[in-house]
């Protein structure tokens, strides 16, 4: 058997456990052991990454705790080639971070493999928060978002990853004259009349969903009334905190226009370096990690780990990619480690809270994604971001 097939053996067994019901000791065990494999095979196949890992202060073959195993800065994505793990012609698509003029984006190659994997592990994930069933699906954005094309940016990625949740897909959004964003409400309206009593989903970057669906509503004195729906958002909040909207706000305003309970609006962080693993919110304000992945909390000043309680920059770790080394990563991004079990949802494992990117840090700009087709791609890809 080849190390690749164990490999993907072992990322399939974490896939097909609950996600979020492995013991903290059995879920890093099992993570400790599939990295390090991971890790020789990156370092068989890239030699660059290998020259990394061989100057680590740690031998990741003898490492004892996922946070000794060699991690790279998020930046080491910003390369032209990216880096990669498989031959040209077994890349079907590469994801590429949108950034601001003169910042250089971060790209990520998936072969089908990995882009599959990516696919069922953000399903596995929402599908704990949602449930499994198919129910109607409201999208806060415009058609051309919905409709399957070469190339995707984050919006219609993160639409179209969660279409296999959908029995029916309508979108309240559309371009005006001027070609900016506008509610369409007759529409928003007769989708609402359709599903009034439907177990429903919504699906909306955070900052499209406020400016043109909640704010427009609020100021016609406009609520409609579905009880049963989840609404999801993801990215944006740079926008809202320039306007002063605290996510206490957000969700209170939302859950007011929608009808919903609060614990319902479920806000989710993702990267596309980290692409296939995104953290929602559980009720209780909590971002959650799954069987396949980790999360470590580094000290910004000495980067060890933190305790229950205390601050420091996000490492996000991943045993889903095979084609690119994604597999431990070190983010430009603050959070709080909640603890790394015992939250009062009941799911178990490590548990964080966001707070922000760090100050003066440029811009990744993951919440506008782009997915540039590679030219010999043939596969579609579907995930969310």
């Amino acid at each position: 058997m080849s190390p690749l097939t164990d490999i993907e053996q072992a990322i399939a067994a974490l896939l097909d456990a609950p996600p979020y019901a492995l013991a903290p000791r059995q879920r890093h065990d099992a993570l400790l052991a599939l990295l390090k494999q991971e890790l020789q095979y990156a370092c068989d196949r890239n030699l660059q990454f290998r020259n990394y890992v061989q100057h680590w202060p740690v031998n990741s073959s003898t490492a004892s705790a996922i946070a000794d195993l060699p991690y790279l800065p998020v930046s080491a994505f910003k390369t032209d080639p990216p880096l990669s793990l498989v031959a040209a012609s077994d890349v079907k698509r590469v994801l590429r971070s949108s950034s601001t003029s003169g910042q250089v984006p971060s790209r990520v190659v998936l072969d089908a493999a990995t882009a599959r994997r990516m696919t069922r592990g953000v399903v596995t994930i929402i599908r704990d928060f949602i449930g499994a069933a198919r129910r109607p699906y409201l999208v806060v954005d415009v058609a051309e978002n919905v409709e399957p094309r070469a190339e995707l940016g984050a919006r219609g990625a993160a639409i179209q990853g969660l279409g296999s949740f959908a029995t029916e897909t309508a979108c309240c959004l559309r371009h005006d004259e001027a070609g900016a964003l506008s509610l369409d409400l007759d529409q928003l309206l007769a989708c609402v009349d359709k599903w009034k009593q439907a177990e429903g989903l919504v699906y909306g970057f955070t900052y499209v969903i406020w400016t043109h669906l909640v704010e427009p509503l609020r100021r016609r004195g406009i609520t409609l009334g579905l009880h049963n729906v989840h609404v999801l958002h993801s990215g944006g909040w740079k926008r809202l905190e320039q306007q002063a909207v605290t996510r206490d706000a957000f969700i209170r305003n939302v859950a007011e226009v929608f009808g919903c309970r609060p614990e319902r609006v479920i806000d989710y962080y993702g990267m596309v370096e980290n692409v296939g693993v995104v953290y929602p919110d559980c009720e209780q304000g909590n971002k959650h990690v799954p069987a396949f992945a980790e999360v470590i909390i580094r000290n910004p000043l000495t980067l060890a780990p933190v305790e229950a309680g205390e601050q420091g920059l996000v490492q996000v770790c991943s045993v889903l990619p095979t084609s690119f080394p994604g597999f431990l990563l070190l983010t430009d991004d603050l959070a709080e480690l909640v603890g790394d079990d015992g939250c009062r949802c009941g799911r178990r494992g490590t548990h964080f809270r966001f707070k922000r990117r760090v100050p003066k840090v440029e811009v990744r700009g993951c919440g506008n994604l782009e997915a540039a087709r590679h030219p010999q791609a043939q596969e579609e890809v579907a995930w969310v971001m």
